[in-house]
């Protein structure tokens, strides 16, 4: 049966403090606190800078024995080197410590600048690069540099798959040959919604559906309302039927909508989460 999961996209916001999170609740129990209420949670933490080791044991120390994390690729290789001479820089990535979260690890998210446009011979070496299952990770990060040296994590527990989504943020990739190209290389192709600022594509590439929502009128502010949360909904059950996973995560932050709309939709989908422990 495939798998729903949804949640949020990061969990440190100060707003949340006191309106989503209870007053007085300390800092480092915020994971802890939201993996209760949530089936996920995305890590973005990872797109800024290299994580460290027991960052990602501590996450997955702090969750239920069931959860998710999906892992944000880092925007070095993404934005800064667009892609391109990124060997060295995918093998820092998956030593910095990714592959401690063990049986937790979900898909890994590329989300690429709105200022790079399709170019099929860039996309298709960079996809051929990542590696599919935990040990070909463990090789691809045994090949780090001295920017982890010290603290690489370079062992994975047991063989798993790896899956890999793209977020795309340019018009020119709204095409057959691009989505032929995750095809071929069993890549998913990201839904994100941004009230209309980028591309939204609904149908999946691969056996993954891997949905981002940014907010449906104004980009990461705006909240989604009964109507919204309803086609949503349906969406996710469709992929579902198809034999898709699912996974949702919800990044409209600013004013504390993402982790209440997230609980909105799990009740839509009768996926509530196990009440937490007294």
């Amino acid at each position: 049966m495939p798998e729903v999961r949804i949640g949020i996209s990061g969990w440190r916001y100060p707003p949340w403090r006191g309106v989503f999170y209870p007053k007085g609740l300390p800092q480092r129990r915020e994971l802890e606190w939201a993996s209760h209420r949530l089936t996920s949670v995305e890590i973005n933490g990872s797109f800024y800078s290299l994580q460290r080791p027991e960052g990602y044991r501590g996450w997955r120390a702090q969750t239920p024995e069931d959860f998710l994390f999906a892992v944000k690729g880092g925007r070095f290789i993404t934005h800064m080197k667009k892609l391109r001479g990124v060997e060295t820089a995918l093998a820092n990535f998956f030593a910095s410590g990714v592959l401690a979260l063990g049986d937790k690890l979900g898909p890994m998210l590329w989300q690429l600048p709105p200022n790079l446009g399709f170019d099929g011979s860039r996309m298709d070496d960079f996809l051929a690069m990542l590696p599919r299952t935990t040990t070909a990770a463990v090789r691809l990060a045994e090949g780090h540099d001295d920017k982890v040296e010290g603290r690489a994590w370079t062992t994975t527990d047991a063989e798993r798959p790896i899956r890999h989504a793209v977020e795309v943020r340019h018009a020119t990739f709204e095409c057959d040959s691009f989505l032929e190209l995750l095809r071929r290389q069993d890549v998913a192709v990201v839904t994100a919604d941004t009230a209309g600022r980028w591309p939204l594509l609904l149908e999946p590439t691969t056996d993954l559906a891997y949905v981002r929502l940014h907010g449906a009128e104004e980009l990461y502010v705006s909240g989604y309302d009964d109507a919204a949360l309803d086609v949503w909904a349906g969406r996710v059950m469709g992929w579902r039927d198809q034999g898709c996973d699912v996974v949702v995560y919800f990044d409209n932050d600013v004013k504390v909508h993402a982790p209440f709309d997230a609980q909105r939709l799990l009740q839509r989908l009768g996926l509530d989460p196990e009440p937490p422990p007294e």
